[in-house]
């Protein structure tokens, strides 16, 4: 948990000091890849570290992380101006992807099926209490500190935690017979992926900011990527043991996850991105409260998740995925219907709701595929799951970015007066200078900002949509459990005689 806390507090703890980071670096035309760069590095090395961990053990991927994200921590506190700084949350990156993916699957290795929705819950409340408390630590210590100690801050928490993974966490005997020859490891897949990875999502996260979406360098990124791709297929198809193996996506129980998953990384960006926009440009709350609203969903998503394993052990993982997916579409579709402006309870109603909808939705399936897989496989699995959601973040981002800003353009086109601003961010600029706009302005303003975030909401449902889609039609009825006495030697493709079903 400590280890996770790393990972979890780092994304929310750095967007407070932001401000006093530009003031000191300068690079306000960059300093977005202060985020974009760390989210590169931990996504396209996600199914790097879980084949790794596969091979050699979780034990020694997870404090390979600890140690290079304290390294990067430590160059990130001592950068010298913007450009070292983004390099050194690249490093940062590097180590958080051995975090995310390594703790998920030992959480798995060390627990029978029937304990893993209480680990999975307490590791869901990590995030929670790191969604709360980033924010206040990192305005805390960038108000009445220096912002270098938001990364220095990572130093003795990660000490205590690599001391006691050294100290305690040991993993039973390599269950595979061939851990005694020597492992082979595919270099080519793996810079293959990580290249593919870092130019596609590039693309995304770029795409429509630094340059148009249909500019020769989005149209250069995504040919390029796909290139690769194509490349990616044929070394993986080569390889003896590949980084990306085909099982993952020929198995309809972990192709069925991976889709479904990646379509909830899609919709999560409306709340966690959208959402405090809306609350700070529509409702006139300041950034904490902002932050509160975002936050119930928080609260409800581990309690769910804690009490999921009473709803699937009944009916089983898929039917109860596909009921809090439900719960979810529905919750979405209600944003739109809130009155305007609004009160600041109604939209953190929606977002509690939605908290409890998705942590009905997202453990089972965690908990399902990774109990469907041998020891030797899990690692891979569980990383091509978080794989598939954070891509789905990163296209989430760029797709409603996109049609947050084109439904701005069409509102603004006609405007009460001229010379407003035509995309979210220099709109929720101005909304926060009330003296820059006549009181009819404003409101118009707000209104257009209204209904940019309730057509996010409508394409999140759609998003929701898919993920129901995807479990309906590929998801088999029951997911084929392993047996928990078979669990660590089980290694095969598909399940097991023995196996069960749920």
């Amino acid at each position: 948990m400590l280890g996770m806390a790393l990972a979890a507090i780092d994304g929310t703890i750095v967007s407070t000091a932001v401000p006093q980071i530009v003031g000191d670096l300068g690079g306000f035309t960059v300093f977005s890849w202060l985020f974009s760069g760390y989210l590169l590095a931990v996504t396209v090395t996600l199914p790097v570290y879980g084949k790794l961990s596969d091979t050699f053990g979780r034990k020694p991927v997870l404090i390979a992380g600890i140690i290079l994200f304290l390294i990067g921590s430590l160059l990130c506190a001592a950068a010298w101006n913007m450009g070292a700084l983004i390099a050194f949350r690249v490093i940062q990156g590097l180590g958080g992807g051995a975090l995310q993916g390594t703790v998920q699957t030992i959480a798995a290795d060390l627990y029978p099926l029937k304990e893993r929705p209480r680990i999975q819950a307490k590791l869901s409340t990590v995030w929670a209490t790191s969604a709360v408390a980033g924010p206040v630590v990192g305005g805390l210590l960038a108000g009445y500190a220096d912002w270098r100690w938001i990364f220095l801050i990572n130093l003795p928490v990660g000490a205590i935690a690599l001391w006691l993974v050294v100290r305690h966490l040991h993993e039973p005997a390599r269950p595979r017979t061939e851990a005694r020859t020597r492992p082979r490891i595919d270099w080519a897949g793996a810079l293959a992926v990580f290249a593919t990875g870092t130019l596609l999502l590039t693309a995304l996260v770029q795409g429509g900011v630094a340059w148009p979406w249909l500019s020769a360098p989005s149209l250069g990124l995504f040919a390029a990527s796909a290139a690769l791709a194509a490349l990616t297929v044929v070394i993986e198809r080569r390889a003896a043991e590949p980084i990306i193996p085909g099982w993952v996506w020929r198995r309809r129980t972990i192709a069925s996850v991976n889709l479904a998953l990646g379509a909830m990384g899609l919709l999560m960006v409306a709340p966690t991105v959208f959402l405090p926009t809306y609350a700070q440009s529509v409702l006139g709350l300041g950034p904490i409260a902002a932050g509160f609203v975002l936050s119930v969903m928080t609260l409800s998503w581990p309690v769910s998740a804690a009490l999921s394993d009473r709803v699937y052990n009944r009916i089983g993982f898929r039917l109860t995925a596909i009921i809090g997916m439900s719960a979810a579409l529905l919750t979405l579709l209600a944003f739109p219907l809130l009155p305007y402006p609004g009160e600041p309870w109604q939209p953190a109603l929606i977002m509690l709701l939605l908290g409890a909808a998705l942590g009905l939705f997202q453990l089972p399936l965690i908990v399902g595929v990774q109990s469907t897989v041998g020891w030797a496989e899990r690692g891979t699995t569980t990383a091509s799951v978080l794989f598939c959601r954070q891509v789905g973040q990163s296209i989430g981002a760029a797709v409603f970015g996109a049609v947050a800003n084109s439904v701005l353009a069409a509102r603004l086109l006609d405007a009460p007066v001229p010379g407003l601003p035509d995309d979210l961010d220099a709109v929720a600029r101005t909304l926060e200078d009330p003296g820059a706009l006549s009181a009819a302005a404003t409101d118009y303003l707000r209104r257009a900002v209204d209904a940019a975030v309730d057509h996010v909401y409508i394409g999140a449902a759609g998003a929701a949509a898919l993920a129901l889609l995807a479990l309906v039609v590929l998801a088999p009825r029951r997911f084929p459990v392993l047996p928990d006495a078979s669990d660590t030697a089980a290694s095969s493709p598909g399940p097991v005689s023995g196996g069960r079903e749920r």
